[in-house]
């Protein structure tokens, strides 16, 4: 179960950098080119990355949920500040 909770892990991840790296507010509190992601793209993204966590929910894994939520949160965290740090560098 370990191997299925880091794969969740990290589909989640990634998924979340997508979200951050399209998100319409950043990129034009940045002046960054382009429009960023369409509202429907967002959505089908933000339900991309729950399907690992659902998995784990539906699998009868409480440890396994919970490890991939707290890591979600914590990935979601450390995105914003690395994508925040690297708009204030020049």
């Amino acid at each position: 179960m370990t191997m299925l909770t880091l794969a969740a892990i990290a589909f989640s991840t990634v998924i979340i950098v997508m979200l951050c790296r399209g998100d319409p507010k950043r990129r034009r509190s940045a002046r960054l080119a382009g429009d960023g992601h369409a509202t429907q793209t967002r959505r089908l993204l933000a339900a991309a990355a729950c399907l690992p966590g659902l998995a784990c929910a539906l699998s009868g894994d409480a440890a396994a949920f919970l490890i991939w939520l707290g890591a979600c949160a914590a990935a979601g965290w450390l995105t914003a500040l690395l994508f925040a740090r690297s708009e204030r560098t020049p």
